[in-house]
């Protein structure tokens, strides 16, 4: 499992000035095609989204008041409760506004036909499936990866590869109260 911390994180800025990106991970590493992607967004202001033709993309509230989605004659969504994903195309034309200001997003993307992503609030020990990748983000409380890794905080958390040692390796809550996202990503079979 690989730990991060999303504060140590370099932050790339859009081309469009409306907000930044901190990449997780995105799978094969360096690979411009990736299969799969994650990262964390700080949306500054209202303005267009980038497409990703023949992407899956899951887009969950961190912090903030919410971001309200639209792509015209598909959904206008308003997603304002911090922990809760939502699933759509990426090879939609999509903007954003920001009803209450900035905000920050998880935002996981897979490529259509490879792999296939699930995004969830946990509450409990979360044990990873023998050839899936993923990303545990820690939303409160502490969180630890096996009985001897670091204790994570909010803002932190582990992702790996379907082929890393994590399956059988659970990552458990060690606070009252602790929540994280937990993504899962499966490949197409």
């Amino acid at each position: 499992m690989h730990p991060f911390d999303v504060e140590t994180l370099t932050a790339g800025r859009w081309r469009n000035g409306g907000g930044a990106t901190r990449e997780i991970t995105s799978w094969p590493v360096g690979d411009e095609g990736f299969v799969w992607r994650a990262s964390v967004a700080d949306i500054d202001r209202d303005g267009p989204f980038s497409a990703f033709p023949g992407v899956d993309r899951t887009l969950t509230l961190l912090a903030g008041d919410g971001v309200r989605l639209i792509s015209p004659g598909a959904f206008d969504r308003l997603l304002d409760r911090a922990g809760e994903p939502f699933a759509f195309s990426g090879d939609l034309a999509l903007s954003a506004e920001l009803p209450g200001g900035a905000c920050r997003v998880l935002n996981l993307m897979v490529r259509r036909g490879s792999r296939t992503a699930r995004v969830g609030r946990v509450t409990g020990p979360v044990v990873p499936t023998a050839g899936h990748a993923g990303v545990l983000y820690v939303l409160s409380g502490q969180w630890q990866a096996v009985a001897d890794g670091p204790v994570m905080a909010a803002g932190q958390g582990v992702w790996w590869d379907g082929d890393d040692d994590a399956p059988g390796r659970a990552v458990a809550p060690l606070s009252p109260g602790a929540a994280a996202l937990w993504a899962d990503v499966a490949p197409v079979r």
